[in-house]
């Protein structure tokens, strides 16, 4: 089964890919391609997961990514902390107690992503001694970089979710992404932490060959494709009113916003995007023929 599961990988990573760039242009239904850009990454996580970790360790990053993520937002939900005050629309269809369903897989799936192209930034490191507490603050600034791009689309523009009181990102509050990556970072370290405590091999070499191929490349090519679809919505912007007003009565010009989350998705995830290519393209480390372990 294991020498199948890089092809099964790339052909979800190509299957998301073509979500994520036929979306803005109208050819994938806004029906289906949004369960898809949840469910696809989380697949691959589980798949990719299972193989370079193992079953155990996988079924650990999805245990404590759900829990502390759902736990957050519900939190929020009721008390304002620490994403802001806002609630979820029946938009995404049904709920875990405050939260819809899809949430869950969004952090999942795009948590994976983040976590694996830290990793790759880094040079393929483990989270061992030395790398415990800046894989996890790394990887929280590259999933942040994600929200950046999509949250004011999703909330002040198709109504997802609702901020009561508005905020300074075109509706979206500072206290949001504050609250991402206070979120986002605390179950990456938990994740490292009990990474730490088992025993691991060496970090697996970036510049691999075949390894490079079907570790690196799949999860790089999926988390620049995300960064590209603000970018192509930009080009192909949907039909509907010049501005739009958030909860707190700040009129908003559509196009400024659909300007922004794309610089966003360039300058941001695109950033990371690129120093992850470099570090494949550089051959910085050498082939070990290692077997993952991280």
């Amino acid at each position: 089964m294991n020498r199948f599961l890089p092809v099964v990988t790339w052909t979800i990573a190509a299957l998301y890919v073509a979500v994520n760039l036929l979306r803005p242009t109208g050819f994938v239904p806004g029906n289906l391609s949004l369960p898809l850009s949840a469910l696809l990454p989380m697949a691959f996580a589980l798949l990719h997961g299972a193989r370079h970790y193992g079953w155990r360790d996988m079924l650990a990053f999805v245990v404590i990514c759900l829990v502390v993520s759902n736990a957050f937002e519900n939190l929020s939900i009721l008390t304002g902390f620490p994403f802001g005050h806002y609630h979820y629309s029946d938009n995404l269809g049904p709920k875990l107690f405050l939260v819809p369903l899809l949430i869950g897989p969004a952090y999942l799936g795009m948590g994976y992503l983040s976590w694996t192209l830290a990793r790759l930034i880094l040079g393929g490191a483990r989270p061992g001694a030395d790398r415990a507490f800046a894989l996890p603050a790394l990887a929280g600034f590259v999933m942040v970089s994600w929200d950046l791009t999509f949250d004011p689309v999703a909330s002040t523009m198709a109504g997802s979710w609702i901020w009561h009181d508005g905020g300074a990102y075109f509706g979206v509050p500072v206290s949001n992404f504050l609250g991402w990556y206070l979120t986002v970072y605390l179950f990456f370290q938990l994740f490292a932490l009990y990474r730490s405590r088992r025993t691991a091999g060496p970090p697996l070499a970036v510049g691999a060959g075949a390894v490079a191929s079907s570790v690196w490349w799949p999860a790089l090519t999926m988390y620049a494709a995300t960064a590209l679809r603000p970018v192509v919505t930009l080009l192909f912007p949907p039909s509907g009113p010049t501005t739009v007003t958030d909860p707190a009565g700040v009129v908003w010009n559509v196009a400024a916003l659909y300007g922004v989350v794309a610089l966003a998705g360039i300058f941001a995830m695109g950033a990371f995007s690129l120093l992850g290519v470099l570090r494949l393209v550089e051959k910085a480390v050498p082939a070990t023929g290692a077997t993952p372990a991280q």
